[in-house]
């Protein structure tokens, strides 16, 4: 059982990339072991060398919100980029698009992704820019986004992962949910 999603009030951390790709997120020279902890210290392992580098901040410290730009999470199907995500502790990462496998990772695995606009994700980033450590809201319930202005902008989200993110639950804790009703069939 993982943490449930619902609202979440944090800073956001801009990284102004497109096509990241899971290489980056997690090299695969982390990607000795099955647990999902402790790839969190390896996030990003070969950009932390580079000056300046967002998640390095001060003003990144507790973010639990990352922003970034288009086909995040392309390449590679592995599932440690979203493990590694989760373990540094984002638990939201919102984009203009994402590499489909990615999403689905992400929400398997606790990490919702957040796709917006481009004129939203501007927004966002402007007032990042001029506010580092500014806080978003990320409701998932509503299906929306505070921007820096207080609007909201919608987003959408498949309904079943909408209700795993939201009890706290992957596919096989979900089928778990029902063991007393599978138990009753079997026994009929």
């Amino acid at each position: 059982m993982k943490t449930p999603f619902a609202t979440l009030k944090s800073r956001a951390v801009i990284l102004t990339a497109d096509d990241v790709d899971t290489d980056q997120i997690i090299p695969a020279r982390f990607l000795k072991g099955t647990k999902k902890t402790g790839l969190g210290e390896h996030l990003f392992a070969d950009w932390r060398t580079r000056p300046g580098f967002p998640l390095l901040q001060p003003s990144a410290a507790g973010a639990q919100i990352l922003v970034t730009g288009t086909n995040f999470g392309c390449g590679s199907s592995r599932e440690h980029a979203p493990w590694a995500l989760v373990d540094f502790g984002f638990r939201a990462v919102i984009a203009r698009s994402f590499a489909d496998i990615f999403k689905e990772n992400a929400t398997k695995n606790g990490l919702l992704p957040v796709a917006l606009p481009e004129a939203a994700c501007v927004r966002i980033e402007l007032a990042l820019e001029q506010n580092p450590g500014l806080e978003l809201t990320v409701d998932l319930a509503a299906g929306r986004v505070s921007l820096p202005d207080n609007s909201w902008v919608a987003f959408a989200i498949d309904p079943f992962a909408k209700h795993c993110l939201a009890s706290g639950l992957d596919e096989l804790g979900y089928i778990l949910s029902f063991a007393d009703r599978i138990n009753a069939y079997e026994q009929r």
